[in-house]
């Protein structure tokens, strides 16, 4: 219920930064709205999008640690563990891809760099310049530096400067430590399953109290510059990501229920229906997960394979967020005038897919790996507060997609395992 609530209250927040800053636009050249820009909308937005960079660094690495961990666990180890995680990645993957894909044909951002003003990229260039001292700027890497640099010389240099893929690689390396040492480590391993309890705890504080005003301030302050005109952009933007969440359950899910799974779609889709629009409402996959597994079981799934693949795929399957990662990435650099190239594309689609393992679902987690992402990219995550509301707005859908992916896997793990039980029986008949 409070998801809801504070996602009703972003919209609102949403529509009057529009309205204000639009009407603020219209008398762009009066100093008192440039005093309200730069001392109010400015300040509110900026003290936000501080909150949100505060977490993206603890949450990536403690995320990732219990991510590996978590995957490590002899319980997801044998084949019906492995199979879950390969779909699970490959699924992501392709998501991310789609949103790039599709954000690059139809280019929303394209010619209306005006939503970012000047002062806000000029507030990250020393970000983004201490992140580029002593290594050439990421488009000109070659690949052999791209690979020298996954792997940090000094991991705390690499966190105060927010190098995400350095960052990923050590955590990596502290999660295999913990599964190897085992039972010794259980206190490390309590450290950080407590300090990540903690660091969601804080994410739901801040957007509970500033994500509605920091929205307001956000959005506010990029239509005081960039007028009604914006809104076609953003318009763009929601029909983009809404069209690849589209093709990503009809298509993807589609495609491996038929061929996969070896069943029918529109029956696999009219049978899960009430899960989905529960999860269109509650907008929480592990709310849903009750009437999930319920719909599933009662599809064939049997019990025991739901019960873990579904829980599991709560945790670690973002299929909608890896959506919205890549539209959005796209988005932001088009509206900078920035040409991302190959290699910046894959790191993208790497980040978003490792970074999947562990994130918890907490509203607010899935805009502290978009940071990450610019970041890793060397864009300016200032423009995550202008696509902020109109993600809201997206989010329910992506419940939805996500918790159809968890079911999908595990109807075709189920499928294939009723399969492999019938041959060992059949070879069991055969006369000797």
């Amino acid at each position: 219920m409070k998801t809801k609530n504070l996602s009703i209250k972003i919209v609102i927040a949403l529509i009057l930064g529009i309205a204000v800053g639009s009407i603020c636009n219209m008398f762009a050249q009066a100093q008192f709205v440039e005093g309200i820009d730069k001392y109010v909308f400015n300040v509110i937005g900026q003290i936000f999008l501080n909150l949100i960079f505060m977490l993206v660094v603890p949450v990536v690495f403690v995320s990732i640690v219990l991510g590996v961990v978590g995957v490590g666990d002899p319980k997801l180890l044998g084949g019906i563990g492995l199979k879950t995680l390969g779909f699970f990645l490959s699924t992501t993957a392709i998501a991310i891809c789609i949103g790039i894909a599709l954000a690059l044909i139809f280019k929303p951002g394209d010619g209306h760099s005006d939503l970012l003003k000047s002062e806000d990229v000029s507030s990250y260039q020393k970000t983004l310049d201490k992140q580029s001292q002593g290594s050439d700027n990421a488009a000109e890497q070659t690949f052999d530096q791209t690979l020298i640099n996954l792997f940090p010389k000094n991991p705390l240099q690499a966190m105060s400067e927010g190098n995400m893929l350095q960052i990923i690689t050590f955590a990596i390396f502290i999660g295999v430590g913990i599964i190897m040492i085992g039972s010794k480590a259980q206190i490390v391993h309590k450290f950080f399953e407590q300090t990540n309890e903690v660091l969601m705890y804080i994410i739901t504080m801040i957007m509970n109290l500033f994500a509605p005003i920091g929205t307001f301030g956000l959005v506010a302050h990029a239509f005081t510059g960039a007028g009604f005109g914006a809104i076609k952009q953003l318009g763009m933007y929601f029909f983009i990501v809404l069209l690849a969440l589209f093709i990503h359950f009809f298509v993807v899910y589609g495609s491996a229920i038929k061929f996969l799974g070896k069943s029918k779609p529109l029956e696999f889709f009219k049978g899960f229906l009430p899960a989905i629009t529960l999860g269109f409402s509650a907008s929480s996959s592990t709310a849903t997960l009750p009437v999930s597994m319920k719909c599933t079981k009662k599809m064939g799934v049997r019990p025991e394979i739901a019960s873990f693949v579904q829980p599991l795929g709560a945790t670690i399957n973002m299929d909608g967020t890896a959506i919205m990662q890549g539209v959005a990435t796209i988005f932001i650099a088009q509206i900078s005038g920035v040409d991302l190239s190959l290699m910046q594309l894959i790191t993208v689609v790497v980040i978003a897919v490792v970074a999947s393992i562990g994130t918890a679902g907490v509203p607010g987690v899935g805009l502290i790996m978009l940071a990450m992402v610019l970041n890793a990219i060397g864009l300016n995550p200032a423009a995550i507060g202008i696509i902020l509301g109109i993600d809201r707005l997206l989010d329910m859908t992506r419940t939805s997609v996500n918790i159809t992916g968890d079911a999908t896997c595990a109807l075709i793990i189920s499928k294939n395992e009723e399969k492999k039980l019938q041959r060992n029986q059949s070879g069991a008949n055969e006369p000797v």
